[in-house]
């Protein structure tokens, strides 16, 4: 998928977060959204994602079928951020089986492939509301990068994760990144270490 953003802009009252972003994100692309906390990066990244509209300009998606409409664009796309709701009543097991109803899982990857991937063997029944920061923002990242979409967004992926949990984000992105297009927000070099192309968003205030 390629999503074009035509000098788009968004506003909050009648303070403009950024305006004036012209970008074509092209499939396979790996690209950074980067400034100081604060600046817009997940605002810019909603965009991108079609949870937001744009006060002023466009975002456009062009699937190899043809224009996708922003009210489907989420069939197309994962994300992950620590800020994103897991459903806490459900159990790992369930969460996963609840997930994959709505988006396919990524080829040769099953609910047990999963569960071994987060390493959480002891914990795949477990109600998620018991686990760790760690343990959720593992499980979100492997939710939504296991998912078999053109488009991954991550929003600051190793929030909440230690060493070894940064070690296991890399792991994971060089085994499942394939030909998705990837944004990632962050001002972690670390987090976006893969990434080829970069978006200042203070360039845009």
């Amino acid at each position: 998928m390629r999503i074009s953003l035509e000098n788009a802009g968004r506003r909050f009252n009648r303070e403009w977060i950024f305006r004036g972003v012209t970008a074509n994100l092209l499939p396979g692309g790996r690209y950074a959204v980067l400034g100081p906390n604060g600046s817009g990066k997940s605002t810019l990244l909603s965009l991108i994602s079609g949870h937001l509209s744009p006060s002023e300009g466009k975002v456009l998606y062009q699937a190899a079928s043809g224009p996708v409409q922003v009210e489907s664009v989420y069939r197309h796309l994962s994300f992950a951020a620590p800020y994103l709701d897991l459903i806490e009543e459900f159990s790992l097991s369930e969460m996963i089986d609840f997930h994959f109803r709505f988006k396919p899982m990524d080829g040769g990857m099953d609910r047990h492939s999963l569960v071994e991937l987060l390493g959480m063997e002891k914990s795949k029944h477990k109600a998620i509301k018991y686990f760790s920061s760690g343990m959720k923002q593992r499980t979100r990242l492997a939710l939504a990068c296991c998912a078999a979409t053109p488009v991954l967004l991550l929003d600051e992926p190793t929030s909440n994760l230690d060493s070894q949990g940064v070690q296991w984000y890399e792991a994971l992105i060089e085994g499942f990144a394939g030909s998705k297009l990837i944004v990632v927000c962050s001002n972690q070099p670390y987090e976006y270490a893969f990434c080829k192309h970069y978006i200042q968003i203070t360039d845009y205030k």
